[in-house]
C-alpha cells in the first residue's frame, strides 16, 4: 500500500468546509490500496494527528479539527517525507508515517493559496492539486481576472478597492466605480465558499459591503451584478491533455449563492446543464482557457455564467468543494468516473507526475 496525507481543516475561515471536504473523501478512499494518516490543521495553525473522524462539535451545525490530538510536523529526511509527532513536554519527536503522497483538502488562506504546497514541495512531499504559483493566483480574484484578462477570456465588468485606498479617499473610490452598472456584488478578494460577500444595490451600501469584505482580507473586488444569469461550472482535470466534463448549474435556493445556500440549504444542481445547441463546445474551450491562464495542474473548478447569450468567466477554483452537496465530484460521476475513482485517479496522478 502506498501511505497518503490527507491534511484538512486550516486556518481559514472555511475551516468547516475543508473539514465537511474531508471527510467525504476519507468515507471514499480505498484503503486496501491507501495507508492513510489524516492531519488536521487546527485553527491556530497547528498540526494534529486525528483518527479521521470529523463530526460536528456539540452546538455547532458543520465539523472542525479535534484539538486534542498530538501536534505532529511533517520533515524531509534521507529516506525522503517523515511526518513526526511530538512529545511537546520533552521536544522530543518520532516518526509516525512516512507519506508518499498527500492530498491538501483546504480551502482558502493558509491552504489553497500555495503555502502548504510550498512546504510540501520543500520537503519533496507529491500532493494533490495546483502548484505554488497557480495556487496563489486561483485563490486571488484580484491577479485571476489579471491573468484571464491577460488570455483574451471574456468576463464581467470588476473594479478592485484595496482598504488602504477606500480609506484615504472613499470619495476616489465611487468615482471608479460610477461606471459600473449597480447592482454590485463586493467580496473579499482571497476567500472562497461564498463568505464575506454583499449585495450593493445603491452607493450608500458600499461602506458596509467594503468593511464586511474587509474582514477576511485587504482587497475586495467589486463586480457588477448581471442580469438574471445562469450560474455554470466544469470540472478539469490534467496536465498537458486535460480531461474536461460537460457543464453543471447552479439554481440557487437564495437570491445569489451565498454560504446557507452551499451548505446549508437545499440549492439545485443540475448535472448535466441544458445548454442551447452550440454552447458545449465554448464552455468547453473557455474552461481549458481558464485553466491554463493560471498554469493550473492536477484539478480545478470552472465557472462561468451564461446571461443574455453569452458566456462569461467567472473563476477558478484550484481546490474544489469534495462535499456531498459539491459540484466537482458530481460533474464527474455524470461522466463515468464515480466519487472513489475520481479520488484514486487525483492521487495516483499526483504520484505519476511526480
Amino acid at each position: 500500500m502506498t501511505s497518503a496525507l490527507i491534511l484538512y481543516g486550516g486556518r481559514s475561515s472555511e475551516h468547516e468546509i475543508s473539514c465537511l471536504s474531508a471527510r467525504s473523501v476519507l468515507e471514499v478512499l480505498d484503503r486496501d490500496r491507501w495507508d492513510v494518516i489524516t492531519v488536521g490543521i487546527t485553527r491556530d495553525g497547528r498540526w494534529t494527528l486525528t483518527d479521521g473522524d470529523i463530526e460536528p462539535v456539540a452546538g455547532r451545525p458543520l465539523p472542525e479539527v479535534d484539538e486534542a490530538g498530538t501536534t505532529v510536523g511533517l520533515v524531509g529526511s534521507r529516506s525522503g517525507p517523515r511526518l513526526l509527532s511530538l512529545d511537546e513536554s520533552t521536544g522530543r519527536a518520532e516518526t509516525v508515517a512516512e507519506p508518499r503522497v498527500a492530498f491538501p483538502v483546504l480551502h482558502g488562506p493558509f491552504g489553497e493559496d500555495g503555502t502548504v504546497q510550498g512546504l510540501l514541495d520543500s520537503v519533496g512531499l507529491p500532493y494533490v492539486g495546483a502548484d505554488v504559483t497557480a495556487s496563489s493566483i486561483g485563490v486571488d480574484k484580484a491577479a485571476m481576472k489579471a491573468a484571464f484578462g491577460a488570455a483574451g477570456l471574456p468576463q464581467g465588468e470588476y473594479r478592485i478597492v484595496s482598504r488602504r485606498t477606500w480609506k484615504q479617499d472613499p470619495d476616489a473610490v465611487q468615482a471608479q466605480l460610477a461606471d459600473l452598472p449597480l447592482p454590485w456584488f463586493c467580496k473579499p478578494a482571497r476567500q472562497g465558499s461564498s463568505i464575506g460577500i454583499s449585495k450593493v444595490d445603491t452607493p450608500d451600501e458600499l461602506a458596509e459591503a467594503l468593511a464586511e469584505a474587509y474582514r477576511y482580507d485587504e482587497v475586495a473586488v467589486v463586480e457588477q451584478g448581471l442580469t438574471e444569469p445562469r450560474e455554470l461550472e466544469v470540472g478539469v482535470m490534467g496536465a498537458g491533455e486535460l480531461s474536461v466534463t460537460a457543464a453543471g448549474e447552479i439554481r440557487p435556493s437564495h437570491e445569489f449563492y451565498d454560504f446557507e445556500a452551499k451548505y446549508l440549504d437545499d440549492s439545485e444542481l443540475v448535472v448535466p446543464a441544458e445548454l442551447p445547441e452550440g454552447y458545449a463546445g465554448r464552455v468547453d474551450e473557455l474552461a481549458r482557457k481558464a485553466y491554463e491562464a493560471i498554469g493550473c495542474r492536477g484539478m480545478a473548478r470552472v465557472d462561468l455564467f451564461l446571461v443574455d447569450g453569452e458566456l462569461l468567466v467567472n473563476e477558478i477554483n484550484t481546490i474544489p468543494g469534495f462535499t456531498p452537496n459539491s459540484m466537482f465530484p458530481r460533474l464527474w460521476d455524470a461522466e463515468g468516473l464515480p466519487y472513489p475513482a475520481l479520488v484514486d485517479r487525483l492521487l495516483q496522478s499526483a504520484l505519476d507526475e511526480a
